[in-house]
């Protein structure tokens, strides 16, 4: 049985995705730092965030809210990094490898929120 959040695989694979965002717009130009680049990290950032927040919450519904947010999270994530790629500030091996990672978030997070859904007395 998982005590914390930071055992959750889901949540491990978000803070990857999170550090690596972080590392490959380290380099972006100043002009990008309240666009991208803080965009980038925000929503990376917010899927490990809010699964951090969903395991915290006592109801299947609150919780599955949370993993939703995340959800959410990672498809715009996966929007920033498509669009820094087509721009040509990231490559596109660094963004499929980031890509790859949140199509696995984003399927793991499926998977709780069906569970949730299938086995909540509510």
């Amino acid at each position: 049985m998982i005590k914390d959040f930071t055992e959750m695989p889901v949540w491990q694979k978000a803070m990857d995705i999170a550090e690596r965002c972080f590392l490959i717009s380290a380099d972006l130009p100043k002009e990008e730092d309240y666009a991208l680049t803080s965009q980038l990290r925000r929503s990376a950032q917010s899927m490990a965030a809010n699964i951090a927040e969903g395991f915290g919450r006592r109801t299947a519904k609150d919780k599955s809210r949370f993993y939703d947010i995340s959800r959410g999270s990672a498809f715009e994530t996966k929007n920033h990094l498509m669009y820094g790629n087509r721009v040509k500030y990231f490559s596109e091996n660094d963004c499929l490898e980031i890509q790859i990672l949140i199509d696995e978030v984003i399927f793991d997070l499926n998977k709780i929120t069906n569970y949730l859904k299938n086995n909540s007395q509510t």
